[in-house]
């Protein structure tokens, strides 16, 4: 299987710049409509918000804290627990991918295909592999499972000097 993706941090300035994205936007609201619709998600406010957020700027890592502190920037009034929770049910729904780094925290991740990751120790960053990644073997599923995805995170940290 090879696996190729893009570069794009965590705290990246390349997804949408929170207090510059017109979340009034007809094309978006109705973009952010059709994408809830299809996933079967009933299209709440805070679904919306965050959606637009979310989906509107291109492929990005979050995690709950950081789309948290966007939405508020947006005036979108929301509890950080609305937010935990419309990552998991956009998570259920397939609409974002959740990648446990640490073990501690977890990142919600906009690209949905299998690709690797390098987790940034102590700089809190998530990064996509953007060189190709290629297995040679992949184990056989246990008897009566079916392997559901496959997560592959390189730890880095600094050298040391």
């Amino acid at each position: 299987m090879d696996i190729q993706a893009t570069t794009i941090p965590a705290g990246d300035d390349s997804g949408p710049d929170a207090a510059g994205l017109d979340l009034s936007s007809e094309a978006g609201v109705q973009r952010c409509l059709q994408l809830l619709n299809n996933a079967g998600l009933r299209p709440t406010r805070q679904r919306l918000a965050l959606g637009q957020l979310l989906f509107l700027g291109g492929h990005r890592h979050v995690t709950a804290e950081s789309l948290y502190e966007e939405a508020m920037a947006t005036n979108a009034y929301l509890s950080l627990a609305t937010v935990y929770n419309t990552l998991n049910q956009f998570t259920e729904a397939g609409l974002l991918r959740r990648i446990a780094a640490d073990g501690i925290k977890s990142f919600f991740d906009t690209d949905t295909s299998v690709h690797p990751h390098f987790y940034l120790e102590g700089e809190d960053m998530l990064v996509d592999v953007t060189d190709g990644l290629a297995f040679t073997k992949v184990p056989e599923a246990l008897p009566g499972h079916e392997i559901a995805r496959l997560d592959v995170i390189v730890h880095l940290r600094r050298k040391r000097t």
